[in-house]
This record gives structure tokens, sequence and C-alpha cells, in this order.
């Protein structure tokens, strides 16, 4: 009774096969025949586009930045017959094609001048310059066009520019540590 029943339900389960593959393979027909007209129709050939363009902009503004070094003499002798040297580096970046000049100002001891610089020890002044060049002839101030470099346009990298200070000789003022800022302005 039991292998009986086993082939009857192999019968049933083959029978039921055959209709779900009878069935399925007609849909897949009924498929491909709409799948086929779709293709083959006009209207699906003759697809369209919409195109259109917009503007890209951008307004590049001029500008710089710039930075320093410290200008360090060193040990100053005040009796001897030879000035102190040393020097610093300002770095200026502008935009491309920017034209600039670099200014420096009198620093900021009172009554200093852009050509006779002041660093203080309390209320003890120690002289000194800055040029533009190594030979220390070129005062470097704060005018564009009279004391400045002159302008010049930026290209793609940085400008180093050096500042050549000087401490006179002989200036017969009281030991200590003496200092000053002096300001740095770019004109563009």
């Amino acid at each position: 009774m039991r292998l009986e029943g086993m082939e009857n339900l192999a019968f049933q389960f083959a029978t039921r096969r055959k209709r779900f593959c009878a069935n399925l393979c007609k849909a897949g027909s009924l498929t491909l025949a709409v799948t086929a007209f779709v293709f083959a129709s006009p209207q699906a050939a003759e697809a369209a586009t919409a195109t259109t363009t917009f503007a890209v902009t951008a307004t590049v503004l001029p500008s710089c930045t710039v930075t320093a070094t410290a200008l360090a003499f060193g040990n100053y002798n005040p009796l001897s017959g030879t000035p102190t040297d040393g020097t610093s580096t300002i770095t200026v970046n502008c935009t491309t094609g920017t034209s600039y000049t670099v200014g420096l100002n009198a620093g900021g001891t009172s009554g200093a001048t852009v050509t006779t610089r002041q660093m203080l020890l309390s209320t003890n002044a120690l002289n000194y310059a800055l040029y533009r060049d190594s030979g220390h002839t070129n005062n470097w101030g704060n005018t564009p066009g009279t004391d400045t470099p002159a302008s010049a346009p930026a290209t793609t990298t940085a400008a180093a520019l050096t500042v050549y200070g000087r401490i006179p000789a002989l200036q017969n003022v009281p030991a200590g540590s003496y200092t000053d800022t002096v300001t740095v302005t770019v004109n563009y």
C-alpha cells in the first residue's frame, strides 16, 4: 500500500508539472509576441530628445598674501667701528598678473622714520635702517614708486624679497635686548 501511494503521488506530481510547463510556455509566447510588437512599432523607433545649454561663470578677484621672517641682527658691539647687518625674507603671493608693490613702515617706535628706524630698550633707542639692496644704498620705505621695490606683476609662484637691515656702527647705548616691529604692506 505504501508503494502504491508513492506511485500515485509521483503520477500527480508529473501531471501537475506538465500543466504548469504548458501554461508557462503559453505565457512565454505571449510575452515574446508583445515584446516583438513593441520593438517593431514605429512609435518606439522614433524616440525624441530635447537639449539646452547653461552658462558657467566665475570672477577671479585680485588678491595677495604676505608673510615675513624675523630680522635678527644678533649681537651688536656699540664700540666697534663695523656696522651689524641682517636680513629678512618677505614672501608675497598674488593672483597671477596682479601688479603689486611692497612697503615697510617706520616701525613701532615713536619718532622713527622710514630712513631712521629705532629699536627700543625701555627709553633707549638703537637706530637701524632697512634697504632693498645688499649694498645698503636704496632705502626701503612705504611710498610706492618712491622708496619701495618697483611694481611687478605676480606670476604663478610666490615672490621672495630680501630685506637688508643694518645697525650703524658706534652707537653707544646701554646693554640689553632691543626690539621693534615693522609692518609690511602689499599694495595691489
